[in-house]
């Protein structure tokens, strides 16, 4: 079964680690979000050491298919947010994966 972690989890986790309450782990983890948030809204890199990078790439516009009538259809450009996993992670869920 595929559980999710969720902003309450994460909080959750932080009060018990550092023991602070749950209100200020709360502020710690949204803040955290929104600077991340920021920084890919500026064009900027996201780079969290040992887990990965986030990274806002430029699509250009180009032409697709409507896949349900096969009908030719513009695609706008458009920004997207990629993740690219450090190693690190790569080898611990695979290690997880192997070990299961």
């Amino acid at each position: 079964m595929h559980q999710n972690v969720t902003r309450a989890d994460l909080c959750e986790s932080v009060h018990e680690s550092l023991g602070l309450s749950r209100q200020e782990c709360a502020g710690l983890v949204e803040r955290i979000l929104e600077l991340m948030v920021e920084a890919l809204e500026r064009g900027e890199t996201v780079k969290l050491s040992g887990f990965g990078v986030f990274q806002v790439r430029e699509k250009r516009a180009r032409m697709g298919r409507n896949p349900k009538t096969g009908e030719p259809a513009a695609i706008h450009p458009r920004r997207v947010i990629t993740f690219r996993a450090s190693q690190i992670m790569k080898g611990k869920v695979d290690g997880a994966n192997g070990a299961a």
